[in-house]
Formats: structure tokens, sequence, C-alpha cells
């Protein structure tokens, strides 16, 4: 006779969470996180002996009742940004995060007048594989974690999708409800769009995918300084999603290099 296994570990209080309703008033916040971050909240959660959103709700209760300064918060969280930064933004950051007039060494091929200006779609980077006008593969971008480039691991790679993980749901999602058919066979680098992907900026009504190598608009005469890019970004409509503003401008060196300006990058009394 096979033994019966019991369900796992139980939980230390189940009738107590069964019944928790949260207080009149509160609202439930949910935010998307890589593995690496997970990881890291996990830890930090297990050393505090609390889950990961009673941390959360620990740093928000101490924001709330000044244990916690403004300054200290918005300082960890410019250094997160920094380490979230996967392509080169044009110019350098001030205290407040924003850009000066000052452009950054290694996006000096821009400012010579290199490179070919397109529309920078905000969703998220993954990879679709297709043969014969198929979709097979459906890949999402993982970029190094902040001890990896610090072993000097720069490039960000690829990894395959989970078909039942919830994480991967919209990314699916847009690969799915987009039209590969006329796709030359092989790997084309996308940016995933639509209502639950990245706070949908442009407002779209549907999911796809699009290929940086065929879709992406493309702008001529884009200006190359400081002030000038500040304005025509204040005032540029979307090629992709007419009628709403676009995010901002991608440079494409032949050689591969990219480097990025937001209109959100410049401070409003710029």
């Amino acid at each position: 006779m096979d033994e019966v296994k019991g369900r796992g570990r139980p939980r230390k209080d189940p009738e107590r969470l069964a019944r928790w309703t949260p207080p009149e008033g509160w609202s439930r916040l949910v935010a998307w996180v890589s593995p690496e971050e997970k990881k890291a909240l996990k830890r930090v959660a297990v050393e505090a002996e609390v889950s990961v959103a009673d941390l959360v709700r620990a740093l928000a209760a101490g924001l709330a009742g000044g244990a916690i300064t403004h300054e200290e918060l918005v300082g960890q969280v410019r250094k997160g940004m920094q380490v979230m930064e996967k392509i080169p933004t044009l110019f350098e950051r001030d205290g407040d995060f924003r850009v000066v007039d000052r452009p950054r060494a290694e996006c000096a091929w821009v400012f010579d007048g290199e490179g070919t200006p397109t529309e920078k779609l905000d969703g998220t980077n993954v990879r679709l594989t297709t043969r014969s006008g198929r979709l097979v593969r459906v890949e999402k971008r993982r970029n190094p974690s902040k001890a990896q480039k610090q072993q000097g691991i720069t490039d960000g790679w690829y990894v395959d999708t989970d078909e039942h993980g919830p994480e991967d749901r919209w990314i699916l999602t847009a690969a799915r409800n987009t039209d590969v058919a006329g796709w030359p066979d092989g790997e084309h680098a996308c940016e995933a769009l639509g209502p639950r992907i990245q706070g949908n900026p442009l407002q779209l009504d549907e999911y796809r995918c699009v290929p940086f190598n065929l879709e992406i608009p493309a702008y001529g005469d884009v200006p190359r300084s400081y002030r000038e890019l500040r304005d025509y970004l204040a005032e540029l409509e979307s090629r992709y999603a007419p009628g709403s503003l676009a995010e901002g401008i991608v440079f494409h060196h032949p050689d591969g290099r990219r480097a990025k300006i937001k209109r959100k990058d410049f401070p409003k009394s710029a």
C-alpha cells in the first residue's frame, strides 16, 4: 500500500490568514520584479522574519511615520535606477536623476551625427524566433545584476519564457497576437506592448510585439543638442500610436551600440 504524503508544511495560523480582510480604505499595490529582485527581497524578508508583503508595508509605514526620511529613500531609489539602466542615456544626471547639459562620453558618436534615431517604445524587451512564417520560440531579456556587472558582465541575454508562469502571461499574449507570417526566418529582438505592460503609456487596446529590425518607426532630422532635444521631445507625436506623445528616441549605431533620451529625463524647469 502506497504511503500517503502530507500536503507539506502547514501555515502557522491558517484560520487567521483565511479570515483576514484589509481595513477600510486600504488599497492593493502590485509590481512586477525580476527573479533577481524577488530573491533580494526574499533574502531581506527572511532575515527580518517577515513576509515580503510585510517588508514592503514596513517600508511604507516607516516613510509615513517619519522613521525613514524622504532623502534616505530617494537616494536608494536612484541607486537602483542606475543599476536597472540598460541602454545609456545621452546625458549625465543630477542629484534628482534628471539629465543635465553634459554629454556622456560613451555616447559621443551620437553628437558626431552617427546613428539612426527611432521611436523609443516603452514595453518589455523580448526575442521571437520564427520559422516559415510561424512563431517557434518566445524569450525575454535578462540583464546582469549589480554583482555580475562588478565581475565585468555588462551585456544582457535572453531566457525562455514560462508557458505557465504568471509573470510571462502578457509577453506571451503579445507574441501570439503578433502576425509573423511575413517575417524572415531567424531571431527578432522586439518590444512587447499592451494594456498590462509597463503602464501602457501609448494607451494601446491590444497586445503585440514590434520587431526592432522591421517595424520600429524612424525619425529624420532629429536634433542632437540638449536644449533642442528637450524642446523636440516635448511635442513629438508617436508614429506607432498617433495621438500620443512619443516616450523618447533611441539612436542605433551600425555596429550595434545604442543610446537613448526620454522626454521625462529632462527637468520640468529646464
